[in-house]
C-alpha cells in the first residue's frame, strides 16, 4: 500500500546499495525476480536453481558492466525522446550483459553449492554469445570459480561471424579450447536452435557425466535481469510520473527487454511505488516481422504484409500501411541479422500487454534507416551513444532501427497519445569497437555430433 504517495513503512528499500551496477543496486529485488521463475522439476531438462549467491565485493565486482545512462535527445515535432542506454559495457555493447551475468552467477552457486563442473550452453544469433563468454571470463578473473569448473559453449550462425569477438577465453590457448565457438555452416539464422536442440539430446544420450551441461534459452533466465530497467527508469526516469504517457520503444526479436521492464514495472507496484503503465513501441524488420504482425492482427499470417510494387529505380513501395516501411530495397530484407525469429512464444503477452496499455508496432527498412542515419547520429550525439560517420562501418544496427522505427512512427501519426519516448539502447557497434574473433580460433560445424564430439573430447582431455 502507499501513504501520500509514497511507500507504506515496512516497504523493503528499492536499492540493495548504492551502486552504478543496476544488478548490484537492485539486487535484493533481482534476486526476488528469480524467485518466482523456479524452474519446473518435471522439466525433464537441467536448469540450476534460480537462487542467487549472496552479494559480497566479490560478487559486486564482477556485476560492475551492468550499468546505464538515461538522456534527454531534445524534441521531435514537440515530442520528448530519451535514450536509455544499456549498451555501456565496452565488451559487449548490447543489453545481453545484463542477463548473461545473472545467468553465469546462478552457475556460480550451483558450482560452489555442488561441486560438480557445469557447461552454459547457448544457440544465438551473435549478441547473448559475445556476452555470455564476457560474463564467464569475469567469473574467472574475478576468482567466482576455476576454468575446469565453468565452461561456456556457443553456436552462431555463418551470417553473424562478424559480431564474434576476441576475449580472455580467447587469448589463452587452454581457455580457447575450454570455451569453443561454433558457427553452423550453410544454414538459415534459425536453425542454430534445432541444432542447439539436437546437440542437447545428444549430450543426453551419450551418458556422459564428466559435467552438467546447461542450455540457457528459457525466458525467465531473461526476465528476471531486465526488471532493473523498470527500477532504473523509475528512480531516475519517468516511470514514477504516473500523469505522463510515456511510449517505450525497443528494436526487438521476441522483446524479452520489455517484458522484464514490465514485469519490473508489476513488481514496484507490489511494493507500494506508484508508477505508470508504460506503452510499448515495437521495432522490426522484414525477414522477421511477426510480432508487428501479431500486434496488428493477433496472429503470424504473413499476408498481412502490404503487398509492394517495385519502380523503376529497384525500390519496392506501398502506401497501405503505416505500420510498414513505405520504401525498401527488398520486401523480404534482412536488415539486422540478430533478430532471426518466427512465431515467439512472448508474442501473445506482448500484444497483450500493448492492447491494455497502448503502443503499437512498426517496421522499419535498410533503406529507411540509411536516409535517417545522419538525422539518428545528429540525435544520438546528445547522448553517450556514437555512431561510426560511415554507416558501412556500422555491425549493430539495432539502436539505428529503434531511432528510426521511433522517427518513422510519430511522423505517421502512430503514437497520438504519447507524451514521450523513451528508447532502450539494447545494442549498437561499429567495426572500429572490437577486435573481432580470428577466423582460426572459430569451430566450424555442420551438425550437433560434430559440436557434440569437440565438447567432450576437451572434457575428458
Amino acid at each position: 500500500m502507499t501513504v501520500n504517495g509514497l511507500p507504506a513503512a515496512g516497504t523493503p528499500p528499492l536499492v540493495t546499495q548504492d551502486s552504478s551496477s543496476l544488478l548490484a543496486r537492485y539486487y535484493h529485488l533481482v534476486a526476488e525476480a528469480a524467485s518466482r521463475y523456479e524452474p519446473s522439476a518435471t522439466g525433464g531438462d537441467f536448469e540450476p536453481s534460480m537462487r542467487l549467491p549472496e552479494l559480497d565485493a566479490k560478487l559486486a565486482e564482477f556485476l560492475s558492466p551492468a550499468t546505464a545512462g538515461l538522456h534527454d535527445l531534445g524534441e521531435y515535432r514537440g515530442l520528448p525522446l530519451r535514450l536509455l542506454d544499456l549498451r555501456q559495457n565496452p565488451h559487449t555493447q548490447t543489453t545481453k550483459t545484463f542477463a548473461s551475468l545473472i545467468i553465469v552467477a546462478r552457475a556460480v552457486r550451483y558450482i560452489q553449492e555442488t561441486g560438480r563442473p557445469l557447461v552454459l550452453f547457448s544457440p544465438s544469433s551473435g549478441n547473448k554469445a559475445v556476452a555470455l563468454r564476457d560474463a564467464v571470463a569475469r567469473a574467472l578473473t574475478s576468482g567466482l570459480v576455476q576454468q575446469e569448473q565453468l565452461r561456456v559453449v556457443t553456436l552462431t550462425p555463418a551470417q553473424t561471424t562478424g559480431k564474434l569477438r576476441r576475449s580472455v577465453l580467447s587469448e589463452d590457448p587452454e581457455l580457447r579450447a575450454l570455451n569453443p565457438v561454433f558457427v553452423l555452416n550453410d544454414a538459415p539464422p534459425e536453425a542454430v536452435k534445432q541444432v542447439g536442440q539436437e546437440f542437447k539430446r545428444l549430450h543426453a544420450d551419450s551418458g556422459n557425466d564428466q559435467f552438467q551441461l546447461w542450455h540457457s534459452l528459457r525466458l525467465e533466465n531473461y526476465r528476471a535481469a531486465d526488471i532493473v530497467r523498470a527500477c532504473f527508469d523509475y528512480e531516475f526516469g519517468q516511470a514514477g510520473h504516473t500523469d505522463v504517457r510515456t511510449v517505450h520503444a525497443h528494436a526487438v526479436s521476441s522483446a524479452f527487454g520489455l517484458l522484464g521492464y514490465a514485469s519490473g514495472i508489476e513488481m514496484l507496484k507490489e511494493r507500494g511505488h506508484q508508477v505508470a503503465d508504460p506503452s510499448f513501441l515495437l521495432v522490426q524488420h522484414l525477414a522477421t516481422c511477426d510480432m508487428v504482425l501479431h500486434t496488428l492482427n493477433g496472429s503470424f499470417d504473413r499476408g498481412n504484409v502490404p503487398e509492394y510494387v517495385k519502380l523503376p529505380d529497384g525500390a519496392w513501395v506501398q502506401d497501405a500501411s503505416a505500420h510498414f516501411p513505405q520504401r525498401t530495397w527488398s520486401p523480404w530484407e534482412t536488415l539486422e541479422h540478430t533478430f532471426y525469429t518466427h512465431e515467439p512464444p512472448t508474442a501473445p503477452e506482448m500484444s497483450g500487454l500493448i492492447s491494455a496499455n497502448g503502443g503499437k508496432g512498426v517496421v522499419v527498412s535498410l533503406l529507411e534507416c540509411m536516409e535517417r542515419y545522419a538525422e539518428c547520429r545528429e540525435l544520438l550525439q546528445k547522448s553517450s551513444v556514437t555512431l561510426p560517420e560511415d554507416p558501412r562501418r556500422l555491425t549493430e544496427w539495432s539502436l539505428v532501427m529503434a531511432v528510426t522505427g521511433v522517427l518513422n512512427a510519430i511522423d505517421r501519426g502512430l503514437l497520438p497519445d504519447a507524451d514521450g519516448v523513451t528508447i532502450h539502447a539494447s545494442g549498437t557497434y561499429g567495426m572500429d569497437d572490437y577486435a573481432p574473433l580470428p577466423n582460426e580460433w572459430i569451430n566450424y560445424v555442420d551438425n550437433a555430433g560434430h559440436i557434440l564430439d569437440t565438447v567432450l573430447n576437451k572434457a575428458g582431455s
